[in-house]
């Protein structure tokens, strides 16, 4: 029997994790939020004289730095500061275990401590500078 498609998916259970090697990956931190696993090509303008508007072609993909937030704990923070600056390799399973597929991708992190409020959770932020392109797969069995 066919499997169902599914309409969308929830966030519940998306997991950042690390690895060294790309062979045993560990859990980095619970987080809250995530960013965009990619961005819009830069645009490499080819008008000519006979073109009535611009004309485009797509050129490099533009990666920001990708912002993960996460709750404080003290704990948890010294956790994700001792594997800071690092070369690592990075995958968010997307859903629970990764139902919704995997991003993998190369970089290294820095962590800090959000600005705080009354009546507000102590929050952290940690930034990875991707050094390679983020493949988007189904999840392999581990």
């Amino acid at each position: 029997m066919a499997e169902a498609t599914a309409k969308a998916y929830s966030t519940m259970g998306t997991m950042l994790e690390v690895s060294e090697d790309g062979t045993q990956w560990t859990k980095l931190v619970t987080i809250k939020s995530f960013p965009a696993l990619g961005g819009a090509p830069e645009q490499i303008e080819v008008t000519d004289m006979e073109d009535e508007t611009q004309t485009f072609i797509p050129g490099v993909q533009s990666v920001d730095a990708m912002e993960f937030g996460a709750n404080y704990t003290l704990e948890s923070y010294l956790a994700v500061k001792a594997k800071e600056n690092k070369p690592l390799k990075y995958r968010i399973k997307l859903g629970k275990n990764g139902v919704a597929g995997t991003a993998t991708w190369d970089g290294q992190h820095s962590v800090y401590v959000n600005e705080g409020e009354v009546n507000g959770a102590i929050g952290m932020t940690i930034t990875v500078s991707p050094s390679s392109k983020v493949t988007v797969a189904a999840t392999q069995s581990s």
